[in-house]
């Protein structure tokens, strides 16, 4: 003998018909909490907040970033300040 059963309805009707909880509010909520961390995060990284971070500890870091870029490039000779 042979039986099928064919049950048309939502995912929501199935899980009300078992008994389990709604979670949508929950999943809602949690998703826009991750949605703000993720954001907040991403402009701690924007390259005008590094960039603004990194000038904040010396007022000459700067200048001293060029002089490292043009000594990596090979534009600078032996520049010794004095």
């Amino acid at each position: 003998m042979k039986v099928n059963i064919e049950i048309d309805c939502t995912p929501l009707e199935a899980r009300q018909f078992i008994g389990l909880p709604d979670v949508q509010p929950m999943q809602t909520a949690v998703m826009d909490k991750l949605q703000q961390q993720l954001m907040a995060n991403i402009e701690k990284i924007s390259p005008e907040s590094l960039m603004q971070s990194w000038f904040t500890f010396d007022p000459k870091i700067a200048e001293r970033f060029q002089d490292m870029f043009v000594t990596m490039a090979g534009l600078g000779g032996s520049s010794v300040k004095k």
